[in-house]
């Protein structure tokens, strides 16, 4: 009866004080958000409970396993020992990242909410976004490393993996030598305010706005909802447009190839009703003018600002769609026409006679005139 009930006591009271525990931290944590509704910390850290329970746990095990003197327990006591250690170390690792994670993110969101400039709201994300990254990755390295520290094996040949670690360290910087280096270019993109998520940039052509970013690669998710993924070490070798550096106003520009004889005054007064009764234009300015000019043709920029390249497109289209229909329907001599139609073709010449042929139409001729009908001798 005994060797029953001592492993039952044991394991369950090592989840019953687990249970307790988990329960007076939510408890804990759910007076501090009523208290501080303005700090999202607390409530943020609710999601730990569960590893939180787990780590309580496989620490209360691994210290009263041995206490229950069940045969089966000490039959494989070296066995048990080792699982509930490896364990114990994944779930303070999954504590640690979530820890970390909601810190980041109680930071960010505290930051965001009093913050009023949009750019560095964004900066600031891409930041913690590569900052918990850089965490999750080392804590993930190291929990890793004491898994396997924790096998006899393994810790019996560390001195001579430790006398190699000098050759093994630059073969493998040979090896992930690009692996390195765009780890460093995201570290360099992050802290270097290069490129932030929810940028639009134009890369190789594509415009897009910037996704994500990560330690290795980013992606660009473009205007017809495509995804470009890309190494982060293109931003810091390779020239490339950034249209929120710096604020996102933007200026839209149209060209139209008009006849000569266009209108530019009607023109320019047709501009001003466009812009003022569209949505996206945002009031900063707008002119009409003639930029160029070719024997045919004349070529007349229309210039209009907006608030973000979005609205650039926008008014953009706008303007090119109304200012075409205005001419049209007023003024339609001003559209270039292009001749389609074949060239005429060349008078046919009259067909030369042979000098025979010549020779008798001078005999007809002279017999008409002399109305004879005879020819002379």
């Amino acid at each position: 009866m005994e060797d029953v009930l001592r492993p039952l006591v044991v394991i369950g009271g090592s989840l019953a004080i687990t249970l307790c525990i988990g329960w007076a931290v939510d408890w804990l944590l759910r007076r501090a958000d009523a208290r501080h509704p303005e700090t999202p910390l607390w409530g943020l850290l609710r999601r730990c409970r569960l590893p939180l329970q787990v780590t309580v746990c496989t620490a209360l095990l691994s210290g009263s396993y041995d206490k229950t003197r069940a045969k089966v327990v000490e039959a494989h006591s070296s066995a048990i020992g080792q699982l509930l250690a490896l364990v114990l170390i994944a779930a303070t690792a999954w504590l640690v990242v979530r820890v970390a994670s909601v810190v980041v993110e109680s930071s960010y969101a505290r930051y965001a909410a009093s913050a009023h400039d949009p750019a560095r709201v964004r900066r600031v994300r891409t930041q913690v976004t590569l900052i918990q990254r850089v965490v999750t990755a080392v804590v993930g390295v190291v929990a890793i490393s004491a898994m396997l520290l924790t096998f006899p094996a393994m810790r019996a040949v560390g001195t001579s993996m430790l006398a190699s670690a000098g050759l093994v360290g630059i073969v493998a910087g040979i090896a992930a030598q690009s692996t390195l280096g765009n780890l460093f270019a995201g570290l360099q993109i992050a802290f270097g305010d290069m490129v932030r998520i929810g940028d639009t940039v134009v890369v190789d052509g594509e415009w897009g706005t910037v996704e994500e970013i990560t330690l290795t690669f980013l992606s660009v998710r473009t205007w017809d909802e495509r995804r470009i993924t890309m190494p982060v070490s293109y931003f810091t070798s390779k020239p490339f447009e950034n249209w929120s550096r710096g604020g996102t106003q933007k200026t839209a520009t149209v060209l139209f190839h008009l006849d000569h004889g266009a209108p530019i005054e009607e023109m320019r007064d047709r501009l001003r009703e466009i812009v003022q009764s569209s949505t996206a234009w945002d009031g900063r300015d707008w002119n009409l003018l003639v930029t160029d000019t070719t024997p045919s043709t004349i070529v007349v920029r229309a210039l209009v600002t907006a608030r973000d390249p979005d609205d650039a497109w926008t008014i953009r289209c706008e303007v090119r769609e109304q200012m075409i229909a205005f001419l049209r329907d007023f003024h339609p001599y001003a559209l270039p026409r292009i001749a389609t139609a074949p060239a005429p073709a060349t008078a046919p010449q009259p067909r030369r006679r042979p000098e025979r042929e010549d020779h008798f139409a001078r005999f007809d001729d002279t017999l008409s005139k002399d109305g004879t009908g005879r020819g002379r001798s």
